[in-house]
């Protein structure tokens, strides 16, 4: 498998040299992910692929290979900077690899509401850290919608932070969600989202976290009988475009681009909002016991990490300029 994959590899980049070769009248843009094609942001990037098609009247397509196919998010990243791939989706958790920043997206209980959420990365803020990552070749567009991330575990639900004590939880491959986890007495264990349900299935892992449609597409309901809502975090996913690719687009062509990723957004948000209320009907009708903590016991406990960042300038103005966002 692994040699397959990286025959995929060397062919997309192949074919993406060649595409980026072609004549200025039409150029192929090569977009990978992790998700499910029925996931929002799946649709949401077809909608963009549409629109793209549209504005710049046939020069500029998207290919989009979902469902790993080029490999995880890290991976799709990598790909990125080397020129070997033109587009991806990653959770901002794991894009604070590359762009410090960002992790700052990440703290746990850091937004009051979405609304908040949206306001701040739809506004200055947001859009600075975008293009934080520029000097690693790395573009953020936009911002798509990922809800609220909660635990999911397979024997018992966490009704307060003593519930995680000694459980192994699955998180990305994320500074700050290892150290919120490790903040609630659970034991932080970084897998490949691709990896995850085999590993829940043979108890590598106690259980995960993350948002609704995310515990239903991938089937991890199936394992996991216990869904507890404590929407520690708003961890958006951030659709990135790699700088090799951008600086050979032409001013008119990163403006069409940008334009049909700012459209996507709207379409991607609404589709979120009904696919959240979908996953939740559909994983009680199959058993699975759903859960409301109350979320006082867990914001007392991460406040340590916050406690952390005093020291440091950046992060600390980020996190006040957040907190007074209305």
């Amino acid at each position: 498998m692994k040699f397959l994959k990286k025959i995929s590899i060397v062919v997309i980049a192949l074919t993406t040299m060649l595409s980026c070769n072609q004549s200025s009248e039409h150029k192929v843009i090569k977009l990978a992910h992790g998700l499910d094609v029925n996931h929002s942001v799946h649709k949401a990037m077809e909608k963009m692929a549409e629109d793209l098609e549209e504005i710049s009247n046939g020069q500029l397509s998207i290919k989009i290979y979902p469902n790993q196919q080029l490999g995880s998010e890290r991976e799709c990243l990598e790909l990125l900077q080397i020129g070997s791939l033109d587009m991806t989706k990653v959770s901002a958790g794991v894009m604070e690899n590359f762009a410090p920043k960002m992790k700052v997206l990440g703290l746990p209980f850091l937004f009051r509401d979405r609304e908040q959420a949206f306001k701040v990365l739809d506004g200055p803020i947001g859009q600075e850290l975008l293009n934080e990552a520029t000097k690693f070749w790395l573009k953020g567009l936009c911002y798509y919608d990922a809800g609220s991330r909660s635990f999911y575990t397979a024997d018992h639900p966490i009704e307060t932070p003593k519930d995680l004590k000694s459980l192994k939880i699955r998180v990305m491959e994320s500074a700050t969600a290892m150290a919120m986890v490790q903040s609630l007495g659970g034991s932080p264990t970084p897998i490949a989202w691709g990896e995850l349900y085999t590993s829940l299935q043979q108890g590598v892992v106690d259980g995960a976290e993350n948002n609704p449609p995310s515990f239903y597409l991938s089937r991890h309901y199936e394992v996991c009988k216990y869904y507890s809502i404590d929407e520690h975090t708003m961890l958006p996913d951030i659709l990135v475009v790699g700088t090799h690719l951008w600086d050979r687009l032409n001013p008119q062509e990163q403006e069409w681009l940008q334009e049909a990723a700012t459209r996507s957004v709207k379409h991607q948000r609404e589709l979120w909002s009904i696919s959240e209320k979908e996953a939740l009907d559909a994983i009680k009708e199959a058993g699975v016991k759903v859960n409301y903590p109350d979320k006082a016991p867990f914001i007392a406990d991460v406040q340590n990490i916050y406690d952390q960042y005093k020291n440091d300038p950046e992060i600390n103005t980020l996190i006040q300029q957040i907190k007074n966002t209305k």
